[in-house]
């Protein structure tokens, strides 16, 4: 049981105030999953760094886990979740965000972080030589797992451009966040608000219309008093002053080092990195497809049919193998 989930008591008080967002959020989710017809469950498992993180289930078949970006909760992924019948889907967040525990983020242990944490979730649910899905700062956790543990990941379908690939970087205000001072700032000062994660869908390239339980399940993620501080240490840990910090980009020898077969699906208003970045990235992963689609960082969010069909398309061609 992840310990963010057990700090009530009759008092009030900031574990009494945790208590309610959790709460609070655990309704927002459940919300997101009905909104689209997924039957979920979420489970809490302990990697070998931090510690529970929170992890949830859908359908049945082979298992594909499905790595989120950072900042944003696993319940991200329900629009296309409903649409990848044949497996058994594992949705991952990252630390501090969501319901998994927070651990301290620092620009010179991020790739340790990284490779333990994911490594240890998958190990945690038994899993080895599987398939993945990944967006954003997932796909680039993934990438560092897969170079340090060679074998651990067997194909791969990359959603958004993946994070820092080729020195592409994020918004103007998420790269304001690593300034310190400022950054304490944008996050403490404004309260979650339907109206801010709005702002922030628009600023990723996404439209907000329709996507009523998607925002409220992040304005609910925003309020859990531990988010704040890992939004904070993740961008800090991979940029300086607003730059990129060289260890955490994703270059192009780190991408002809990729040994697995990957298929990137590219939102064509996707501002983290252009159809051009997503282009030049296929002449260096030795095995690799590319597909433009409509939509920002999240293209699934408004053209889930489209990204299913290629997703699911890739994953049948490279079935076979692995282990549960």
């Amino acid at each position: 049981m992840s310990k963010i989930r057990t700090t009530r008591n009759r008092s009030a008080g900031p574990a009494d105030a945790t208590a309610r967002a959790v709460a609070g959020f655990l309704d927002a989710q459940q919300q997101v999953f009905d909104r689209y017809r997924v039957k979920a469950e979420h489970r809490f498992v302990m990697p070998t760094i931090g510690g529970c993180a929170q992890v949830l289930v859908a359908g049945e078949g082979p298992p594909l886990p499905m790595v989120i970006g950072g900042t944003v909760p696993a319940a991200f992924w329900a629009p296309l979740m409903a649409k990848l019948p044949g497996h058994t889907l594992y949705a991952i967040e990252l630390p501090g965000f969501g319901l998994t525990d927070p651990v301290r983020y620092h620009h010179t242990t991020l790739r340790r972080t990284a490779v333990a944490f994911l490594g240890g979730v998958l190990e945690a649910l038994g899993l080895d030589d599987c398939q993945v899905v990944s967006n954003s700062m997932g796909a680039r956790w993934s990438t560092w797992l897969s170079a340090d543990q060679p074998g651990r990941i067997r194909s791969e379908v990359m959603i958004g451009c993946p994070a820092h690939i080729l020195g592409t970087t994020a918004p103007a205000p998420m790269r304001l966040a690593s300034v310190p001072g400022l950054g304490r700032a944008l996050v403490s000062l404004p309260k979650p608000s339907a109206k801010g994660v709005e702002q922030m869908l628009r600023a990723v390239g996404e439209d907000p219309n329709g996507l009523a339980e998607i925002r409220d399940v992040l304005v609910a993620a925003q309020r859990i008093p531990t988010y704040s501080a890992s939004m904070l240490g993740l961008m800090r840990a991979v940029m300086r002053w607003t730059r990129l910090r060289p260890e955490v980009e994703l270059t192009a020898d780190q991408l002809r080092q990729i040994r697995h077969p990957v298929r990137l699906i590219w939102g064509e208003q996707d501002p983290f990195g252009s159809v051009e970045t997503g282009r030049r990235a296929t002449e260096l992963i030795p095995e690799v497809d590319f597909h433009a689609v409509p939509g920002g960082h999240a293209p699934w969010f408004h053209h889930a049919d489209l990204v299913a069909g290629l997703t699911g398309e890739f994953l049948d061609t490279h079935a076979g193998g692995g282990r549960r």
